[in-house]
């Protein structure tokens, strides 16, 4: 099987290019950009670059289910995501499906070539979270231009992205929300394109930040999809990037469940008879059991996906376990490790920020359990049963 095949070499790069290579990664992007472009480098040659771009640009895995073995690969650091392109799979994706000729030839080819860099600009700062009805960035067209006046926070990729792919509304307040919003693409040179400033994760640079846009004007080919169509985009878009970053932090959470084998059957632990004590042992359950729930929710999402019939309820349920099974291994790894988990001296301290953070990314825990919560309770309403199928 092409992607296993696949998965085993992404394992054995990040294993031994790239783990390696963490705490030199883990200083500002600035410094360490030799380090990136060499890895980078490396990987092409290795083949292992966008490996799940559309085909027609380079990509070698066809299904979402598959390319998730090796996701989850890739996730065993948190420096991957641009040593192997994976950082900008999702817009490639929307880019080539959406995207007009002149779309795919200013933005999508120099992406995948690496010559552009990515981001997406959805919330906005003094609004609640990502509800599209409180959207107020707003793009207006005329003489062939649109014209975008707003501000967008929690920006990826805000420190190199070359290009922001801005939801925005389109539509008057009257008009009806799946019809209001629109996504536009504005390079990061077009004037009146501003970083407001970079904003820190838990105390890590995670390339979030704060942009502004001051009667920005960009021609109307740069419009993804049609007019109006934003909210549809968005869930779209939505759904993959939430499985592709869960499958990430079952990455990080396996890497924290060998972690905690490589501390069990260390001359310390052995003097400490770690192995030996029923809590040290709850663990190793706890953790095994949640991330092996967790990759079946995620494949069963992920196939759904691939035959374009996902429904939010899967992928929303599919990213609260992923974000429970990585937030569980990092404790459970921390508390065998003792101070020395909580210091810069293991990758635990790096991965527990991550974990808490995933209950926030991509939709809070909190909103994602009201939302699905609801559709569950109405499904009841006109079925008798919920079936697993």
């Amino acid at each position: 099987m092409l992607a296993k095949s696949l998965a085993e070499k992404v394992r054995k790069f990040v294993d031994e290019l790239i783990i390696p290579n963490e705490p030199q990664l883990n200083n500002d992007r600035s410094s360490t950009f030799h380090i990136h472009s060499e890895l980078i480098s490396q990987a092409r040659s290795a083949g292992l670059w966008g490996l799940f771009y559309p085909l027609s640009y380079g990509g070698k895995i066809a299904s979402l289910e598959d390319y998730l073995l090796i996701a989850e690969q890739e996730g065993r650091t948190e420096f991957s995501a641009a040593i192997f392109g994976s950082d900008t799979v999702v817009d490639a994706h929307m880019l080539a499906k959406f995207g007009s000729k002149a779309i795919l030839k200013n933005f999508l080819e120099p992406m995948i070539s690496g010559q552009a860099i990515p981001s997406y600009g959805m919330t906005e700062p003094e609004r609640s979270g990502s509800i599209p009805a409180l959207i107020t960035t707003s793009a207006s067209l005329a003489n062939g231009s649109w014209l975008i006046n707003g501000r967008k926070w929690f920006v990826s990729n805000i420190d190199r992205a070359t290009f922001t792919t801005v939801l925005a509304r389109t539509a008057g307040e009257n008009a009806a929300l799946d019809n209001s919003l629109s996504m536009i693409i504005v390079p990061a040179d077009t004037p009146g394109f501003r970083i407001e400033r970079k904003i820190s994760i838990m105390g890590s640079n995670l390339s979030q930040g704060e942009i502004s846009f001051s009667n920005v004007t960009v021609p109307e080919q740069n419009l993804l999809g049609t007019c109006g169509s934003g909210t549809y985009l968005m869930s779209q878009r939505l759904g993959m990037g939430r499985l592709l970053r869960s499958m990430n932090w079952l990455g990080l959470a396996q890497r924290c469940m060998d972690l905690m084998g490589a501390r069990i059957h260390s001359d310390r632990a052995k003097t400490a008879l770690l192995a030996d004590k029923q809590l040290v042992r709850q663990h190793f359950v706890n953790v095994y059991e949640a991330i092996a729930s967790a990759r079946e929710l995620i494949r069963v999402a992920a196939r759904h996906i691939d035959a374009q019939c996902a429904s939010d309820i899967e992928i929303n349920v599919a990213k609260l376990a992923a974000s429970r099974a990585l937030c569980i291994a990092s404790d459970s790894a921390i508390q065998l490790y003792g101070a020395e988990g909580i210091s810069d001296l293991t990758p635990l301290a790096s991965i527990s920020r991550i974990a808490r953070a995933s209950r926030i990314l991509d939709g809070t825990a909190e909103a994602l359990i009201s939302s699905t919560g609801r559709r569950l309770i109405h499904f009841y309403k006109e079925n008798d049963g919920y079936q697993f199928i």
